[in-house]
């Protein structure tokens, strides 16, 4: 199947913005979703709607068995071990937050070390500010290469004896660089330390083998893979994650509760207390039924693709730099001279292009850069060449009304 027939999966971009076509370019931010994701939430909502594990009647049973499938789909899509390793959470951002509460509360000291890097996301810098802050631990950075990419020698000289967690993003939201994030858990794992991976860009993206890569924790996200929002996952290994401490407590992950104390749950479920996402996580494991259908091969070669088509159309864009390595995930950021890139997106807007501008929660690496703020075209499976082309086509258009900043 190729981008024009998947793009008919869409209902949503069958429309017209301001008058035109509608070019989605803002995927890196969140996917839109097949038509058999939006069947299969509608499908709950309208059949079996009703609360997991406790109830003994037939909705309650068809919910839990859909909810506990889509927890059997997402521990094949990450070639996990166990289901009781697939922690069901609202996203990347509260699952690396659920790691650093629990284990980093136990497992990190006084002048102990947490390794991240300067491309990541907020939401992998924030919590190990906060639990460095709270520890007097030390957070360092390894250092990054003028294309945006990290040499494993960095890696070597960053970790340290003293370091007990290392979080690295797997692929950049801003730069598309794809992280050695295997090589990188034999550094970290050779000095005792754990290997977080932010993957809420690299799980739609490339083919992920927690096995493979050795990490020892794994979050990501569905609304970036073609499912809802408000729903993700955490892997963890079953031995680190059954030595953790919940962070959350009520309903469903106790087992026992007395007046004075209380007992948890097994795995996975005494890390999800409150009644779950139940529609989210059904609409997740439809979600990664469509892309794993699709095939990871396929996705990638078709993104690789996308990439060099627009290398070849931007790349000689006068007065357009386009950041990061040329070898990378579909995610192409620009400036267009010294327009602001609010004013782009909103000249691409207008032409019914949908482009994401700003630091993309990345603020940390536009100060690397030397950048207040970029604009950013991200791709997925029902991108087209043509859909570049109107890229560049609106950017002619763009660098026309702004000509007197270029004048």
């Amino acid at each position: 199947m190729n981008a024009k027939e998947i793009k008919k999966l869409f209902p949503i971009l069958d429309q017209q913005v301001n008058g035109n076509p509608l070019v989605y370019l803002d995927s890196a931010a969140t996917s839109q979703k097949p038509i058999q994701v939006i069947e299969k939430l509608d499908d709950y909502y309208r059949r079996y709607n009703s609360n997991v594990h406790r109830g003994v009647h037939t909705l309650g049973t068809l919910a839990t068995d859909e909810y506990e499938g889509a927890r059997e789909k997402v521990r094949a899509f990450l070639n996990a071990q166990d289901t009781a390793e697939i922690v069901f959470t609202r996203g990347t951002t509260t699952a690396i937050n659920l790691v650093a509460q629990s284990y980093g509360t136990d497992h990190v000291g006084e002048g102990d070390e947490i390794v991240i890097t300067p491309m990541e996301h907020h939401s992998n810098i924030i919590p190990w500010q906060q639990l460095a802050k709270r520890k007097g631990a030390v957070l360092k950075y390894i250092p990054l290469q003028e294309d945006g990419t990290i040499a494993l020698a960095d890696v070597e000289k960053t970790i340290t004896e003293r370091t007990k967690i290392v979080s690295v993003v797997y692929v950049s939201n801003v730069l598309g660089t794809v992280n050695p994030i295997a090589e990188m858990a034999k550094v970290a794992h050779k000095h005792g330390a754990v290997m977080v991976v932010d993957g809420a860009q690299a799980a739609p993206h490339v083919h992920v083998d927690v096995q493979q890569l050795d990490c020892d924790f794994f979050a990501f996200s569905a609304h970036k893979m073609c499912g809802p929002t408000g729903i993700g996952a955490l892997y963890g290994k079953k031995a680190l994650l059954e030595a953790m401490e919940p962070i959350e407590f009520g309903g469903e992950m106790i087992d026992f509760v007395g007046l004075q104390d209380s007992t948890w749950k097994e795995l996975p479920w005494k890390f999800e207390g409150g009644t779950p996402i139940i529609a989210g996580a059904i609409g997740f494991g439809a979600a990664i039924d469509f892309v794993t259908d699709l095939g990871f091969n396929e996705i990638e070669q078709h993104e690789k693709e996308l990439v060099d088509y627009s290398f070849e159309r931007l790349g000689d864009f006068k007065d357009l730099t386009i950041f990061g390595p040329k070898d990378r995930a579909g995610v192409i950021t620009f400036q267009l001279g010294d327009v602001h890139p609010h004013d782009v997106a909103t000249v691409l807007d207008a032409e019914g292009i949908a482009v994401r501008a700003g630091h993309h929660c990345a603020q940390p690496l536009m100060k690397w850069l030397d950048v207040v703020a970029t604009a950013r075209a991200s791709y997925y499976v029902y991108n087209t060449k043509e859909d570049i082309d109107a890229l560049a086509n609106g950017l002619v258009k763009a660098k026309e009304y702004f000509s007197d900043v270029f004048s």
